[in-house]
């Protein structure tokens, strides 16, 4: 099969790329080039984000830096743009009023361009907006000199409102930080007027050199995240901020001095070292532009961070750590669609948090100018969910459940291709997904799985290709079983597979491959290998997972099973071994809904529900009609079964199951 490569081959290559765009657009872990990871967390046991900015408005402009203020509004700044008032004029940097929730937002720019803020640096620099907190019924708003390459940042000061926006007030004469240290700089957000700050005092990150990757290395990348803070009665006063230092007996050290200063994250990798087209960028890194959202009913600290190609999710119990990276959502190179894209600029605002801490919303954007394929160039939104890790043992009993689809399954893979991440656990065996992202992966690099929000016991995976194509679609090598503990995946033991994986294209469209191994207790499951092919990418239609009962199925009546979906097809699981028939011709399993039944003449069959219950009620393989020699098949009547001497058909209008010898006479 030829890959359509509208939905795959990229744009052409501009001077911006696709990270860039106007500003820049938007796993990892094993497909990183860098040796630096931060450790996985144990915390969360699910995370979702939205495949795409499910929510728009009615607004121009990217970045949206943003804090809920005391007259239970949003304020938001944004980059190039008109803000909520989309017939006003544009500028560098704006910010709006917003109102309403998730669906019914509106908004009015209140400000923008000299009025909020100035820039610093003599040449090719304009203002963005990084970060925004509303303290003490007061707005306060980080503003950088940017560089128009988009790749460094010299300098940056805050600027001060106490008129929910309407007029804006800083230093005229010199930039609060400069020299590219900590200028690219975002609030902790304690939810409404900072009500859930732990202490006096307002709390901000803050990146050196540039805002995310420096594409033109004109300065080196941000790989560390530093932590000020500042009373809230004296943001703008430079000399009141202490910058964290360290630790000592567990407890934070703070300093005056920047230079002593140490990070809170360091995150070093390179993502997307490799790639098949070289009109995107590569070897990017995690650390950017992004938010700080306390989760108060969690008591947790969340990081949204991205790079061109993904987003990256961080959490800690503390404003300066230790920080854990929890989740890496990759939408691959674009061109992306309106139901698949990225962005940049993340930020989980904390006046859209559930009451629980479990759920909210995602900002992010993206600009048209660039190889995305499409703009969310407005105050967009995705849906987050999340749910902490089990502490219940497993007790799901032994059975045909399909653990992919109860409730809180959470599908995971490298990337959906086009966005179908629920082909997964659909229950269509004919769908296919795959997981191209224009970078050529190395071993273990791609998945398809589950995380659960709780324990369960599990003994089997029946993996089902999606399409193959010229170019990959299939594993090359060392696909097997892993299963999650505590956030740490390992390979399964005692596994048995059927039938054999051939790592090539022969593992054929639609195919089903059962995997069955020792039985385990696990909160996530997944299939893993080395993807196949010149654009080494892999496939999928759908992934099972079930705690099967432990019988014996072997040879064509196997194959005929997996063939036909394993336990989530017509037969359901199994219900006992292999076993011989009475005349010593044939051999049979029975399973939940029937039996597949072979013989050297007639290889396996499949007879099921009332089909079955008709041909067992006339004596089975010994009685009128023998042996099955097809499997039940469509009929203009509703459903029919041949066999060695005539026919049942089941009559879909009435109901009735009628068996007829072979001249059509009934029986």
């Amino acid at each position: 099969m030829t890959r359509p490569r509208t939905t795959r081959a990229l744009a052409g290559a501009t001077a911006l790329g696709l990270a860039t765009l106007c500003l820049a657009v938007g796993h990892t872990s094993a497909h990183a080039a860098g040796t630096t990871l931060p450790p996985e967390s144990t915390f969360f046991s699910t995370a979702s984000v939205a495949e795409s900015s499910t929510i728009q408005s009615t607004s121009d402009g990217d970045l949206w830096a943003s804090c809920w203020a005391d007259d239970g509004n949003l304020y938001a700044a944004n980059g190039d743009g008109r803000g909520f008032s989309t017939s006003g004029s544009a500028s560098d940097v704006a910010v709006s009023r917003i109102t309403g929730i998730p669906g019914s937002l509106t908004g009015t720019t209140v400000a923008l361009g000299n009025a909020v803020s100035q820039i610093w640096t003599a040449g090719n620099y304009n203002r963005k907006p990084t970060g925004m907190a509303c303290v003490n019924n007061t707005l306060y708003l980080a503003v950088q000199d940017l560089n128009t390459n988009f790749d460094d940042a010299p300098a940056a000061t805050i600027v001060k409102s106490v008129d929910h926006g309407a007029t804006w007030t800083w230093d005229h004469t010199v930039p609060m930080f400069s020299n590219h240290v900590f200028t690219t700089m975002f609030f902790a957000d304690f939810g409404q007027n900072n009500a859930n700050a732990p202490d006096g005092y307002v709390y901000v990150y803050g990146l050196d050199n540039n805002w995310r990757t420096s594409f033109s290395g004109s300065v080196p990348n941000p790989v560390d995240l530093y932590l000020a803070r500042v009373p809230s009665t004296s943001v703008q006063t430079r000399s009141a901020w202490q910058f964290f230092s360290g630790t000592v007996n567990n407890s934070p050290t703070w300093s005056s001095d920047i230079n002593a200063r140490q990070s809170v994250l360091h995150d070093a990798r390179t993502m997307y070292p490799t790639l098949i087209n070289s009109d995107t960028h590569k070897n990017v890194t995690p650390l950017a532009q992004g938010g700080v959202l306390y989760d108060k009913p969690l008591n947790r600290y969340i990081y949204s961070s991205w790079t061109d190609y993904t987003y990256e999710f961080y959490e800690s119990p503390t404003p300066y750590g230790p920080w854990s990276h929890f989740l890496t959502k990759d939408f691959g190179a674009g061109p992306w669609t309106s139901t698949k894209n990225g962005g940049y600029a993340t930020t989980i605002p904390s006046k859209f948090l559930s009451s629980d801490g479990l759920s909210g919303y995602l900002q992010s954007n993206v600009c048209p100018c660039g190889t995305a394929g499409l703009g969310v160039y407005n105050y967009a939104l995705r849906p987050v969910h999340l749910t902490v890790g089990p502490t219940a043992a497993a007790s799901n009993a032994v059975g045909a459940t399909n653990l992919a689809q109860t409730a809180g399954t959470v599908p995971i893979e490298r990337v959906a291709h086009f966005g179908n991440n629920g082909f997964n656990n659909d229950g269509n065996l004919g769908n296919s997904e795959d997981d191209w992202n224009n970078e050529l992966k190395g071993a273990d690099s791609s998945w398809w799985g589950y995380t659960w929000p709780r324990q369960y016991n599990v003994g089997q995976v029946v993996y089902t290709t999606g399409n193959m194509y010229s170019d990959g679609g299939w594993f090359a090598s060392n696909l097997r079983v892993q299963v999650r503990h505590a956030n740490t995946w390992v390979d399964v033991a005692g596994t048995t597979s059927s039938p054999t994986y051939p790592y090539n294209t022969s593992a054929g469209t639609n195919v089903s491959y059962t995997f069955t191994f020792d039985p385990v207790s696990a909160d996530g499951v997944r299939v893993i290998g080395t993807p196949g092919g010149s654009s080494t990418f892999t496939s999928v239609g759908e992934v099972t997972a079930s705690y099967p009962t432990q019988y014996n199925i072997r040879g064509a009546i196997l194959v005929k099973y997996n063939s036909s979906g394993a336990a989530s097809g017509p037969e359901g699981a199994a219900t006992s071994n292999e076993l011989g028939t009475p005349d010593g011709i044939g051999r049979f399993n029975t399973f939940q809904n029937g039996s597949i039944y072979w013989t050297p003449s007639t290889g396996a069959e499949m007879v099921y529900g009332l089909i079955f219950q008709k041909w067992a009620s006339l004596g089975y393989e010994r009685g009128v009609l023998g042996y099955p020699t097809t499997d039940e098949v469509a009929d203009p009547q509703g459903r029919r079964s041949t066999f060695q001497n005539g026919y049942i058909i089941f009559n879909s209008s009435t109901g009735v199951t009628t068996a007829y010898h072979t001249d059509g006479t009934q029986i």
